[in-house]
């Protein structure tokens, strides 16, 4: 260490040979093979994006060439769609931001009562699947059958209803659920890390703690606020969920709405202004991220040193307990009622009829038979086992290249591993569409469930590469040198030391993708096939012929999947915590 307070970093592994010899003909299969996977995974799509954008006849079709489909972007109607979708996301994110803030400034600084189990339960909405809660508030706030207006219209005797759901504000509503706990689990480390010395500093010199909060601790967090505000943002303009349940009806279109319209609502299916529309949305999203880059440029937000310290806690007083309040109120709003309401929903023989003789389990006994569940039930469990084992092994591929390794084109892989965070699920699943269907006859993906399998794998790509980046960081050099001294060889090395110590990461990044398999509907609703229906696309199916009462069994056996899932991830995190 040359002096306090630097930084130090893994030594890199620089694999020697000359370009004639054995080492450097397999780093160069190595680098070529898995360039020619992620091309295929990432950059063909978006290749074929921009090629159906100019081309007039649907996939796979023979046709002409021509700029109609971007002419069709600047039509009065495509505008105000466009300037719907950004003040939504926008509407979303600031509102979203503010919230997760508080709630993460509450568990991590401050004497909240039962704050580890608040922190779990603020959580937890993050990994029920959007289309549960969906379905769930779309049977709760029903104007004229939603249990809310019923309960409100018993209890007061108004005729009014007390909340729509499906309207503008509905649709943020929605979104907001899933956005607040995803914003919160990577803001509250954040605001654990900082050094409260300055924070100690301003309560010293007469500054009140609301003051302190505003003028030191949020400054300190700016960079992580806007890194998260642009994601959040990017996030919202491709929300599917959301819109299509709670939009549609009210005739509140965005884009991703509009996409899936424009392909399965009209006689003849327009590919083409499709097409344009999706390449639009990743230029769009390049354009934001390089924007938030050079915001930030230059600018040093330094507040975690080498100085030992503890995070002393806001004493809130009388406040203890509206904040307790607060956080409750979060996880029965977001938790408590949707769940509720599906179970309610799966025990009456028609959903807003409460009275006694309603009551039935004969839903529990129709999914029971229904025999597209049950493939749905194992195709998702596959694609789901499937896509997190292949997408964690890719991803460990790429980073162990990419972190520890000097080697040439190293770059370039983790530029293909991380452009779908660009690509938005529907759009991912328009480019996948041109992609399968210009591939030849010998190679049938196109229509089976290998297009939603390789679909998955392509979505999960930058999360894995970025978790087993992190974790390869961790590992000193100096075990896989001491490992090489004693005898080992590269393969013995990566299996029994890397792969040991960076399984708890491993593992709870499959876990992740497992959940990111489990809730995907915007790709999946694009690409499946009769045979190849996965459980969100039946649920789909379902709400859409208007059975309430089975969608809700199945978004009950979904919500065990995720409780068990999460049981395990949680798991695996305090196993990584007392390994450090």
């Amino acid at each position: 260490m040359n002096a306090a307070g630097a930084t130090l970093t893994p030594p890199v592994v620089a694999l020697p040979g000359s370009s004639l010899n054995r080492p450097a003909l397999r780093r160069a299969l190595v680098i070529g093979s898995l360039a020619l996977l992620l091309g295929f995974l990432t950059l063909y799509p978006l290749l074929m994006l921009l090629y159906g954008s100019f081309h007039t006849a649907p996939p796979g079709e023979s046709g002409s060439f021509s700029l109609a489909g971007y002419r069709s972007m600047l039509t009065g109607e495509n505008l105000h769609i466009l300037l719907n979708t950004a003040l939504i996301a926008l509407t979303k994110t600031v509102l979203s931001l503010a919230i997760a803030v508080a709630l993460a400034f509450i568990i991590a600084r401050t004497d909240v009562p039962l704050r580890e189990p608040l922190e779990i339960l603020i959580t937890l909405p993050f990994f029920i699947p959007p289309i549960l809660t969906a379905m769930a508030w779309g049977m709760l706030g029903n104007t004229q059958v939603g249990t809310l207006n019923i309960a409100w219209r018993w209890l007061t005797g108004s005729e009014a209803a007390l909340i729509n759901v499906y309207s503008w504000g509905g649709v943020v509503w929605h979104m907001m659920q899933y956005s607040i706990p995803f914003l919160f689990l990577l803001m509250v480390e954040a605001i654990r890390a900082i050094d409260p010395s300055l924070e100690e500093s301003a309560r010293t010199s007469g500054t009140g703690p609301w003051t302190t909060a505003r003028r030191i601790t949020l400054p300190l967090l700016l960079p992580i606020i806007s890194s998260l505000f642009v994601l959040s943002f990017i996030r919202g303009i491709e929300s599917f969920e959301s819109p299509m349940f709670f939009g549609t009806p009210a005739g509140i279109e965005v884009i991703t709405t509009q996409i899936y319209h424009l392909l399965n609502r009209q006689a003849a299916p327009d590919y083409q202004s499709v097409t344009a529309m999706s390449f639009g949305i990743v230029i769009l999203m390049m354009l934001i991220v390089v924007w938030q880059r050079r915001l930030l440029g230059g600018r040093s937000y330094q507040t975690i040193t080498g100085k030992g310290f503890r995070p002393r806690l806001v004493r809130l007083g009388v406040w203890r307990w509206p904040a307790f309040a607060f956080c409750m109120l979060f996880f029965v709003l977001t938790v408590a009622l949707p769940v509720g309401q599906l179970l309610l929903g799966s025990l009456v023989r028609f959903v807003g009829f409460y009275e006694g003789d309603m009551f039935t389990l004969s839903h529990y006994v129709a999914v029971w038979r229904n025999d597209v569940f049950w493939r749905a039930l194992g195709n998702t469990a596959l694609l789901g086992i499937g896509a997190a084992t292949a997408v964690m092994l890719l991803g460990s591929a790429v980073a162990y290249i990419g972190v520890r390794t000097t080697w040439r084109g190293r770059h370039v892989l983790e530029m293909l591993a991380w452009l779908p965070w660009f690509m938005p699920g529907m759009v991912l699943g328009v480019g996948f569409l041109w992609a399968f269907s210009l591939l030849p006859n010998w190679i049938p993906i196109y229509g089976t469930v290998w297009a939603l399998f390789l679909a998955y794998v392509a979505l999960g790509s930058p999360l894995a590469t970025r978790v087993m980046s992190a974790s390869f960081m961790q590992i000193s050099n100096d075990l896989e040198e001491c490992s090489r001294a004693h005898g080992a060889g590269w393969t013995r090395t990566f299996w029994r030391v890397l792969v040991a110590l960076a399984w708890p990461s491993f593992a709870a990044g499959w876990v992740l993708t497992f959940f990111m398999v489990l809730r995907e509907l915007s790709a999946s609703i694009l690409l499946y096939s009769a045979g190849s229906e996965v459980l969100s696309v039946v649920m789909l199916r379902l709400w859409m012929d208007g059975k309430a009462e089975e969608v809700s069994v199945i978004g009950l056996l979904m919500l065990l999947l995720v409780l068990l899932f999460r049981f395990i991830e949680l798991k695996l995190i305090k196993r990584r915590i007392s390994t450090l």
